[in-house]
């Protein structure tokens, strides 16, 4: 099973959706700035060290990546795909705030648009031959692609425009190391 995953890995195709590294304890401000990282939770020291071991073991295991990394606004997501994928690599795209809204309280119309626009997001299929990796948030339970632990990932397969997507399969960062 875990070296079938990693072959279709291998071959491309694949959202890798994960979920930012630990982040110290405590909320956002209500003042929340993405400008300003002390109005947020940040990375924890266990969650850089996270952040680093999820690149290095995409590029032991081998499993092409297409850039740029797409990351949230949020610091924490910022700094996890800086330091999993360099700096360079990393774009940021401002709807993946709209994920961390859906904890919030917000309306069923408010919340069915956001889960619209995010499964048209999961329909693009990566370039040939590579995989694509967003950097963002959980979601609340039985939501999108549901809870996701600290540096987890859901294994996405696009569909195609208008066709949804498939869950192929969700990991915790130590599962990595059990796919080769």
């Amino acid at each position: 099973m875990n070296e079938n995953l990693l072959n279709l890995l291998r071959r491309g195709g694949y959202i890798l959706y994960a979920r930012h590294g630990e982040a110290t304890i405590g909320v956002d401000q209500p003042n929340l700035n993405f400008w300003d990282c002390s109005t947020q939770r940040n990375l924890s020291e266990f969650g850089r060290k996270q952040s680093i071991y999820y690149g290095e073991m995409l590029c032991y295991l081998e499993i092409p990546i297409g850039y740029p990394i797409i990351a949230s606004p949020f610091c924490r997501t910022i700094e996890t795909a800086q330091l999993a994928f360099g700096r360079e690599n990393i774009e940021i795209d401002p709807f993946w705030v709209e994920v961390y809204s859906l904890s919030g309280n917000i309306s069923d119309v408010e919340r069915n648009r956001i889960l619209e626009l995010f499964q048209l997001k999961l329909e693009i299929k990566p370039c040939k031959g590579t995989n694509n990796i967003i950097i963002d948030h959980s979601f609340p339970q039985g939501i999108g692609l549901g809870q996701i632990s600290n540096m987890g990932t859901v294994i996405v397969k696009p569909k195609g425009e208008g066709r949804g997507y498939e869950i192929i399969s969700k990991l915790k960062l130590e599962d990595l190391a059990n796919l080769e």
